[in-house]
């Protein structure tokens, strides 16, 4: 399968510590470069994510981010067993301070600091829920990559099937093509040298047709696009290589216009080159 390295990913869910929502972004570099903004209270969960991301993509930028909201069912608190007889032994001494006081309700006392006390938080049970929500956040994410690097490598495919076509209707003219321009050579020699220089117009025919020989353009062209169908249908991360690919089709295309002995031939290299552009643009998008 083939991957581009542009999606995007979000999934939240609920854990001790309150809501959490995991928001994945990712786009094209060079290598992987992974940027974090995580909430405060969750800071020690980066090692993780970074670890689990680092396992299932090789190549991208990837912002992820971690909020920390408020929690769909509230916490279950506790009543502070210490702090209400701390609390019943101040309201004692204050009744005797004051004997016309008021005795304390049952709602001034759940107001008073530390009555009532939050869970200790089980910061294991936090890192699993974290550890399930970035798997499932990765999980769409290489779906979304993955569903654009389909539609990358079919438009590369295209463009190869392209380039084939157009490399079976240059071969033939070939042949044909170096016949007449040496024919022309020949003669123009003959009009600009003088007679019995027979042996200098050979030898510069042939230096022509040394130079103007693109069998080997074109085989290497037809070998390098045999690699490209074939690295495409092994899939993984085959940015690098594809991008290796272009440049050396690139260059092969370069060498076939400055030899071609024709204009079709010439036209030829002029839309190979374009294709070529489209395939490098393509794989600028892949992991």
């Amino acid at each position: 399968m083939i991957y581009s390295m542009t999606g995007y990913a979000v999934a939240s869910a609920d854990s001790q510590r309150g809501a959490l929502t995991l928001e994945l972004r990712s786009v094209n570099s060079r290598f992987l470069d992974l940027q974090f903004r995580v909430a405060e209270e969750l800071r020690a969960a980066e090692p993780l994510l970074r670890e689990l991301i680092s396992a299932r993509i090789g190549r991208g930028k990837v912002d992820c981010r971690l909020y920390l909201g408020k929690s769909a069912a509230p916490a279950q608190q506790q009543l502070n067993v210490q702090a209400i007889q701390q609390l019943r032994g101040l309201a004692s001494e204050a009744a005797k301070a004051f004997p016309g006081s008021a005795p304390l309700r049952t709602v001034d006392v759940l107001r008073w600091p530390g009555v009532l006390a939050e869970p200790a938080v089980d910061e294991e049970a936090t890192r699993a829920a974290l550890d399930e929500l970035a798997r499932r956040a990765l999980d769409e994410l290489a779906a979304a990559r993955a569903r654009e690097g389909a539609k990358l490598a079919e438009a590369m495919r295209l463009r190869a099937s392209e380039m084939r076509k157009r490399l079976t209707e240059v071969a033939p003219l070939v042949p044909e093509a170096v016949a007449t321009h040496r024919a022309r050579l020949a003669e123009r020699l003959r009009e600009v040298l003088d007679a019995g220089v027979e042996e200098r117009i050979r030898a510069e025919i042939a230096l022509f047709a040394a130079k103007s020989d693109v069998d080997e353009e074109l085989t290497r062209l037809d070998a390098h696009l045999a690699e490209v169908e074939r690295v495409l249908d092994k899939g993984g991360a085959v940015g690098k290589r594809l991008d290796f690919l272009a440049q050396e089709l690139n260059r092969e295309a370069n060498t076939l216009a400055s030899k071609a002995a024709g204009l079709k031939i010439a036209d030829c290299a002029l839309e190979l080159k374009l294709l070529i552009e489209q395939i490098r643009e393509q794989v600028q998008n892949i992991e």
